[in-house]
């Protein structure tokens, strides 16, 4: 019988970029809220900024999604020996998708997720704001599509081909078919 993964539990989930500062936070609040208690969420980048984007703030605020605790960290505090064991690792940032991500305690099911960086738009806070709103959109579509999978009945095989198809819906900044 094909390997799925543990039922009646809740599944922790780590979402990746460089800065940890804008999308990986967006993701993690939205999937803090959105996750009906059967998801944890996490954040953590590469290079961490060591500040959470003001934008991601706002904006986050303005959709009523939590801010509490949010903060920029690196993925190291991951991979210790008393760091939760994650389930689920996204990768939200080419950058990171590109990069040599440590070895995750417990073989994470893994995808990239890419959209474009909001925190990379110049000019008016008005254009700022839009870019924060596009990305909180293209990743609550994402996140509403994961939580619906049925990951309790799907082999890994199949719920790693729907995980990477999800990667792929608008939005993309990226097209690509493997996992990060």
């Amino acid at each position: 019988m094909p390997e799925t993964l543990q039922t009646g539990r809740v599944f922790n989930v780590l979402f990746l970029c460089t800065g940890n500062s804008a999308r990986s936070i967006l993701a993690e609040s939205i999937l803090a809220k959105d996750g009906a208690g059967r998801f944890r969420a996490f954040s953590a980048g590469s290079q961490p900024k060591g500040t959470v984007n003001p934008f991601a703030l706002k904006i986050l605020r303005s959709f009523d999604y939590p801010v509490d605790g949010l903060r920029s960290k690196s993925w190291a505090e991951f991979t210790g020996p008393d760091a939760p064991v994650m389930d689920f690792v996204f990768t939200v940032c080419d950058n990171a998708a590109g990069e040599v991500c440590p070895v995750w305690p417990g073989q994470p099911m893994t995808a990239h997720w890419g959209i474009e960086d909001p925190a990379a738009v110049e000019g008016l806070d008005i254009h700022k704001e839009a870019a924060f709103v596009a990305a909180l959109r293209y990743l609550k579509n994402r996140i509403a599509a994961f939580t619906a999978l049925p990951v309790t009945s799907l082999d890994r095989v199949s719920l790693r081909a729907r995980l990477a198809e999800i990667g792929q819906g608008e939005g993309s900044s990226a097209p690509r078919n493997s996992a990060a």
